[in-house]
């Protein structure tokens, strides 16, 4: 009889981010960013502005999926009036850049850091709600964000400026 070895199951972890993670982050969003389609170009000033990962950690918090030590996704946390903060109100959470690399999509990376950022957001006494917002048409992050309790709030939806281009708040409850 043969049997087969089954590796063991690699380990998810989620963890505050460190410098020396920030390119990984810059990476794994940009390339996010692009195999999704929503830019064509890897210049595009919205790609530049992401890449700023330290400027970012600065004002706020971000989160990093890691499998088997490996940076696989990242998250940005940012609280109302920060100059990151697009929709955060008073007790908001506002999460911001959810992205987990290409290459280990649908590994539940995304999940786990959704997951986080509600379980931080409850860690904090002046946040009773996680909000976000994501593209119009982004099929499969509003799938996710739906299929975890999240409801789209249309009255605050949004176009990015001076384009034709709406965004859509989801909000989160706790």
């Amino acid at each position: 009889m043969t049997t087969a070895t089954l590796a063991p199951a690699s380990t998810l972890l989620i963890r505050p981010a460190t410098e020396a993670d920030y390119p990984h982050i810059a990476r794994i969003t940009v390339d996010s960013y692009l195999h999704a389609g929503h830019f064509e170009d890897p210049d595009h000033e919205y790609l530049q502005f992401v890449q700023q990962v330290a400027k970012r950690h600065d004002s706020s918090e971000i989160l990093v999926a890691e499998r088997d030590g490996v940076v696989i996704g990242s998250v940005t946390l940012v609280r109302p009036g920060s100059e990151y903060a697009d929709i955060a109100l008073e007790g908001e959470l506002e999460f911001r850049m959810l992205v987990v690399d290409p290459a280990v999509q649908r590994s539940g990376a995304g999940r786990a850091l959704l997951n986080a950022v509600i379980a931080r957001a409850r860690e904090l006494e002046d946040v009773h709600t996680v909000s976000l917002t994501t593209g119009g048409h982004w099929v499969a992050a509003r799938a996710l964000y739906e299929a975890d309790g999240f409801i789209h709030v249309s009255a605050r939806d949004w176009y990015v400026p001076n384009t034709e281009i709406v965004l859509v708040v989801y909000t989160f409850a706790l």
